[in-house]
């Protein structure tokens, strides 16, 4: 068997499990964008790498409406979301030359929402052959860079 080399994991495996409050509104309120990766903060919502991410350069793009479906935002909010999400694909494809994308919202717990109560929109770039016998057979997805490494990468694009 060979090992997988991923030291940044234990910062996970060592965290409480479940933290009070919303993470989203939390970061909002903090003045600690690089520590929290947030790449940029607009004027109704703001961008941040998620920090147990799919693939490369998994964004999450939130409103700061602290509100749990996007029909509870104003229609501002919901224009300036989408606005971003459109930013932040682009800038992924300078920057990263994904071959696709799956962006994705899940509204309620049942629907996968980790954070149910502040929506918050998903976007995964995605390469042919990203996935493979890795997580079916070892249960193990491998991330080929590290999430500070993305963060130095992205940041130096105007959103």
């Amino acid at each position: 068997m060979r090992n997988i080399w991923a030291p940044w994991r234990m910062k996970y495996i060592e965290q409480p499990k479940k933290q009070e409050g919303c993470l989203f509104c939390r970061v909002i309120k903090e003045d600690m964008d690089e520590e929290n990766h947030v790449l940029v903060r607009k004027e109704r919502c703001f961008i941040i790498l998620n920090l147990y991410p799919y693939n490369n350069g998994h964004l999450m793009v939130a409103p700061y409406a602290h509100v749990p479906s996007l029909e509870n935002l104003e229609k501002d909010d919901r224009d300036a979301l989408f606005e971003t999400i459109s930013n932040a694909i682009a800038n992924l494809r300078k920057e990263m030359d994904p071959e696709g994308f799956n962006v994705g919202i899940n509204i309620g717990e049942v629907a996968g929402a980790g954070i149910s109560s502040h929506i918050h929109v998903h976007i995964v770039p995605r390469w042919a052959g990203d996935t493979n016998f890795m997580p079916v057979t070892g249960e193990v997805k491998v991330i080929s860079q590290a999430i500070e490494e993305t963060y130095k990468k992205m940041k130096k694009y105007i959103f």
